[in-house]
């Protein structure tokens, strides 16, 4: 890699490491929040948030902690950022084809006190539509972890042909 060019996916040991580089140079506001890839499998991907209170509303949450949960447009993030990602774990060729959201369904469950994490699975991947479930789960400052929202995503695909 030169100073002047972009890297190539070949010059990354790992799919984690190529897209966790993407974050960090080219999405200012997933890199500001501390997304991190946790994982890439053939038609999921896993992406995490750490708690941090910046990203919190400012009142204490229901369980008596004191601590702010985390505001819900944090998960929606995850789940809109991970649905998308993951649909192109389930192409031939992730590299060629541009991804849009065009609906974004999310229920929330509970507060989120913690880390997230989203774990998208894709449901279909269509010549120009693709589908994925979402969960985000949170870990509260004593280790318990549980769903925090679930989602899913319809996402536009334009493939260069």
């Amino acid at each position: 890699m030169t100073d002047d060019t972009q890297p190539t996916p070949e010059e990354f040991a790992d799919l984690e490491s190529l897209l966790q580089y993407f974050i960090e140079e080219n999405q200012e506001f997933l890199s500001w929040i501390g997304t991190t890839v946790e994982h890439i499998g053939e038609g999921t991907m896993t992406l995490s948030v750490p708690y941090d209170e910046k990203l919190s509303n400012k009142r204490p949450s229901p369980s008596g902690d004191g601590r702010a949960d985390l505001h819900g447009g944090i998960a929606a993030t995850l789940i809109d950022t991970a649905g998308g990602l993951a649909l192109r774990t389930a192409m031939d060729n992730p590299f060629d084809a541009r991804i849009a959201t065009i609906n974004l369904n999310v229920n929330y469950l509970r507060p989120a006190v913690g880390d997230l994490v989203a774990t998208a699975n894709v449901i279909r991947v269509g010549g120009s539509v693709g589908v994925s479930e979402i969960m985000v789960e949170s870990t509260t400052p004593d280790g318990e972890t549980r769903e925090v929202a679930t989602g899913q995503g319809a996402f536009r695909i334009f493939r260069s042909e």
